[in-house]
Formats: structure tokens, C-alpha cells, sequence
């Protein structure tokens, strides 16, 4: 389109070019879809709770945990309401006001994500190579602190890439995804989005600087657990959980930004659709039931507690 596009009006829409070559089984996805979520739903809500109830997990590491699953609830709830809308419509577009909120929750997702696992790399650390210092360094004042920057910074860097993103006139509306993202929207600018582009190449350094950092705390803790029988066991049963999910997350985040950011040609849709949903849709699925058959005292506390629910339930 030649003109540039008001921001600010009602009636701006985006239209969404993801689900374009799904016409013939959308039924079939949907319910695929509907299905991942309320599981994805329930595992983490399921593990939440086991947290909260049971004062025995009340620990750094079960609080840290909880927190991931928190954000993978508000990463997957950005993005299925959204497409499984769109799977029983004709038409898959979506407003301004609404395509920004989803932009902004998916990218906070993201940031935080990156956020937690790093504080949890950095909990394992203490626990493993300085276990007789653990008490004194994770105290309840540091897991308050370090719960509050992984949420508040992650919101901190969503608000002012929300801000830039806000100021730029548009002269498009069509999006070659299944959803919203900050990346997309820049690309529909009209006007150079070169301060847009740098805020983005800081994020990816500060954020490759925290994967950099949970490599070299690993490389620490799984020196030290070679040196005992114990250490290897607690290596694998709480470490081991940690470094599957980092894995996955930061791959599946890595070819999605550089698809986005650096594949001119958009063919490839279903691989695009795939690199793009990834990372929204495998770890909050993923996570708690990693952590929760993983972890044995987690796993311990979501049985007792649920067969005590089941049997007051059938005993009511």
C-alpha cells in the first residue's frame, strides 16, 4: 500500500497469512490444537498447585520451576485462543490493539523464559559446586530478588520494544504468520527501522550473553559432579531436566528469529509456520512433564496430594 497506515484507527486490521495452506484439514488441527492446550493447561496448573499445597517444595528449585510454568501458561495462552479462532474462520485477520497485546505477551514470554532458566542454571550452580554455602547465598531475599528480575526486566525490554514499535507508521498489513510478532509488524514500516533493528541486535547479544553464562555454570557443575557417585545422581535427576529445556527453547527461539529476521523468501510456509510456533507451543508442554517425572519429590508430592483429592472426592 503507498500511503502510511494511521496507527491509531479502529479499523486497522492485519490480515494473517499462516494458515493459508491448512483449508482442507483445519478441523482436524483444531482439535489437535484444542487438545495440546487444555493439556498443556492442565500439566502446568496441575504442578502450580502441587507447589503451592505442599510446603516440603518450597524450596529455590521447586520456586524457580514454578515460575517457568507460570510463563508457559502465558506463552501458550498468547498464542492458542488466537489460532484455534482462526482455524474455524474464513477470514484470519486481527486488530492493532489486539495484534500489539499478543506481540507483547509472546515477547515477554520469551525474554523471561530465557530469564528464568538462566536463574535456574545459576540456582544449580550454588546447589552442586558451593552446597555448604547454599543456605547462606540462596536466601529467601535473593529468590524474591531474582524471581522479581526475571518477570520485571522481561517486562522492562517488552515495554520499550512495544514503545519503538508503536511509533512507526505502517504501509502494510499482511503478516506471513500464524500469529503476531514484533519482527512482522517492523517489517510493514514505512519509515527506516534502523533504531528498531539495534534494540533488537542488543537483545540478542544481552540474551546470548545468558546462554554463554548457563554454559560455562555447567561446565563448573558437571566438573564437579564427576567427582562423586552423589554428585553425578543429583546432576542427573536435577540437572538434567534444566539443560533439555534450555536446549530446547534456545534452538527452536534461534531458528525462529532467523527465519524471520534474515529468510527473505516466505515458500516455505508450513516450515515457517513450524519454526514459528515451536518454541510456544513444546516447552510449556514440555517442561512440567520433564520436571514433573524427572523430579522424584515432585513427583511424589503431585501423586499424594491427587489420590488424597480423588479419594475425598469419591468418599464425599
Amino acid at each position: 500500500m503507498g500511503k502510511e497506515m494511521e496507527n491509531y484507527s479502529e479499523e486497522f486490521m492485519f490480515v494473517l497469512h499462516g494458515l493459508n495452506d491448512t483449508s482442507t484439514n483445519r478441523h482436524i488441527y483444531f482439535a489437535f490444537g484444542l487438545l495440546f492446550y487444555i493439556l498443556t493447561l492442565f500439566v502446568n496448573l496441575m504442578l502450580i498447585i502441587t507447589v503451592i499445597l505442599d510446603k516440603t517444595l518450597h524450596e529455590p528449585m521447586y520456586l524457580f520451576i514454578c515460575s517457568l510454568f507460570v510463563n508457559g501458561i502465558c506463552g501458550a495462552s498468547a498464542f492458542y485462543p488466537k489460532i484455534l479462532a482462526d482455524l474455524l474462520s474464513d477470514y484470519h485477520v486481527i486488530s492493532y490493539t489486539v495484534c500489539l497485546a499478543q506481540t507483547c505477551v509472546i515477547f515477554c514470554y520469551a525474554l523471561c523464559e530465557l530469564a528464568c532458566l538462566t536463574v535456574m542454571a545459576y540456582d544449580r550452580y550454588v546447589a552442586i559446586c558451593k552446597p555448604l554455602e547454599y543456605l547462606c547465598i540462596m536466601t529467601h531475599q535473593k529468590i524474591v530478588k531474582l524471581l522479581a528480575f526475571s518477570w520485571l526486566f522481561s517486562l522492562l525490554q517488552t515495554t520499550i520494544g512495544a514503545v519503538l514499535t508503536v511509533r512507526l507508521p505502517l504501509c502494510g498489513n499482511h503478516i506471513d504468520m500464524l500469529y503476531c510478532s514484533n519482527w512482522e509488524v517492523v517489517k510493514l514500516s514505512c519509515k527506516d527501522v534502523t533504531m528498531m533493528d539495534m534494540y533488537g541486535n542488543i537483545l540478542i547479544i544481552y540474551h546470548v550473553s545468558q546462554v554463554i553464562f548457563v554454559i560455562v555454570s555447567y561446565i563448573h557443575i558437571i566438573r564437579t559432579s564427576l567427582q562423586s557417585k552423589a554428585g553425578r545422581v543429583k546432576f542427573m535427576q536435577t540437572c538434567l531436566p534444566h539443560l533439555i529445556t534450555l536446549t530446547n527453547f534456545t534452538v527452536s527461539l534461534l531458528f525462529d528469529i532467523i527465519y524471520s529476521r534474515y529468510v527473505k523468501s516466505q515458500t516455505q510456509q508450513a516450515l515457517h509456520n513450524i519454526l514459528g510456533m515451536e518454541f510456544l507451543v513444546v516447552p510449556p508442554l514440555l517442561n512440567p512433564i520433564i520436571y514433573g517425572m524427572k523430579l522424584t519429590q515432585m513427583r511424589r508430592q503431585f501423586v499424594k496430594i491427587y489420590w488424597k483429592s480423588l479419594k475425598a472426592v469419591r468418599q464425599g
